[in-house]
């Protein structure tokens, strides 16, 4: 009961820290890294997890940084919103860093897909493909609605930006959430917390490019299934996938820019 406590803490401090550092709350935010560099010598059995999410704070840190300056630059919104996605590799850098310090291997489900697992569901059992392909064809009819609403030349302007874009961000988010971040904290805590941290984290990471707290919390339904993806296909292909469709809907649906 105590082990599990402490990692709701755990749990609780790495998401506070996300949302300090996207607010810019300084105050708030040194008081986040100072519990969890206390409970780094409470809680000894646990010091890789708590360095693994003290590690990608400090990365999503010298991410906000990097991006309040080239927010004073004068380049086009497209630009600067292309540079935000590639400052990501901070964290990447940082969560690696950690797992070679403590000398782990550096793993994120750089796999074939294997879709011969199911999807459990209370009372059901739903094919992972096509909850895959399902999932993908319902968010592109959606996004669809949108886009259809836009002139032609208005898509024909975001083409080389939808590119880079969906590309970037669908890649390094998965290799952050799904890959690196999901294969840890299930190795070392369990499947159901790795996927909780994960997701929520996923979507409270979007608030630092403006998304609010609720919508935010809503894109952590979409980490809970990229995540139950990953899990069952044990590969981050399937799941980047998925992300490029969303992303590109949204960038011609007119939610990126």
């Amino acid at each position: 009961m105590g082990n599990f406590l402490f990692l709701i803490i755990i749990a609780a401090l790495f998401f506070l820290g996300i949302t300090s550092i996207s607010f810019q709350q300084e105050v708030f935010s040194l008081f986040v890294f100072m519990g969890l560099f206390i409970l780094l010598f409470v809680i000894k059995e646990r010091r890789f997890v708590i360095t693994l999410l003290l590690s990608f704070l400090i990365g999503f840190l010298i991410f906000t940084v990097f991006n309040h300056y080239v927010g004073t630059m004068n380049i086009s919104k497209e630009t600067k919103i292309i540079l935000n996605r590639l400052f990501l590799v901070f964290i990447i850098i940082g969560i690696v860093i950690n797992h070679r310090i403590f000398n782990k291997k550096v793993f994120w489900y750089n796999e074939k897909p294997n879709w011969k697992n199911p999807i459990v569901l209370p009372f059901h059992k739903v094919n992972t493909f096509w909850f895959w392909m399902i999932g993908i064809v319902v968010n592109g009819m959606v996004y669809f609605f949108f886009i259809f609403q836009k002139d032609v030349e208005y898509i024909q302007s975001l083409l080389l930006f939808c590119l880079f874009f969906s590309l970037i961000n669908a890649v390094f988010e998965e290799v952050i959430w799904r890959g690196i971040m999901l294969s840890s904290l299930k190795e070392f805590t369990s499947t159901g917390y790795a996927i909780i941290v994960t997701s929520v984290g996923f979507g409270l990471l979007h608030m630092a490019i403006g998304f609010s707290i609720s919508l935010s919390l809503l894109i952590s339904v979409a980490g809970v299934i990229y995540a139950l993806i990953t899990l069952k296909t044990n590969s981050i292909y399937p799941s980047i996938v998925f992300h490029i469709v969303i992303n590109i809907g949204m960038v011609f649906s007119g939610f990126i820019i």
